[in-house]
């Protein structure tokens, strides 16, 4: 257990997906002027979470480890197909969920509520790319203070 509390990659990592899911609940009491408490546990929204602790796993272990080292490597390729799944695989997944609740309420004449479709599973581009932006400076500026 000692040996968690002082990772310091694991804890940067952490940190930034934690901060990163604030920022968009934060952008979410903005935009709709209320608390949801499922943009904090959920997926998909401005920034990805996904992408911002992937990122800031392998920016830390990189710092950590040597870019040159095979662990920072992995971290890349990681981070590459998490980033790769937020933004194809789970967006198109979210789309079809969107199609399928749509015709459902279509066949039931909007009375159809139970058993719907999650449909905010993914991300667009923009919100990968800003994630990924997130996760690497938070995780140079927080490599340096801890």
């Amino acid at each position: 257990m000692q040996a968690l509390i002082h990772n310091k990659v694991l804890i940067i990592t952490l940190l930034v997906w934690a901060i990163a899911q604030g920022v968009k609940v934060l952008l979410g009491v903005i935009r709709e002027r209320k608390f949801n408490f499922k943009w904090f546990i959920g997926t998909g929204g401005m920034p990805s979470s996904h992408a911002a602790g992937a990122t800031a796993l392998a920016t830390a272990t990189g710092l950590h480890m040597g870019f040159d080292s095979v662990v920072f490597a992995l971290a890349v390729v990681f981070a590459m197909v998490t980033m790769f799944d937020a933004q194809g695989v789970r967006r198109s997944a979210g789309q079809q969920a969107a199609l399928l609740n749509q015709m459902m309420d279509e066949v039931y004449w909007g009375r159809f509520e139970s058993g719907r479709l999650i449909e905010l599973i993914g991300h667009t581009p923009l919100q990968v790319i800003i994630g990924s932006a997130f996760g690497f400076l938070l995780a140079c500026f927080l490599y340096q203070k801890l």
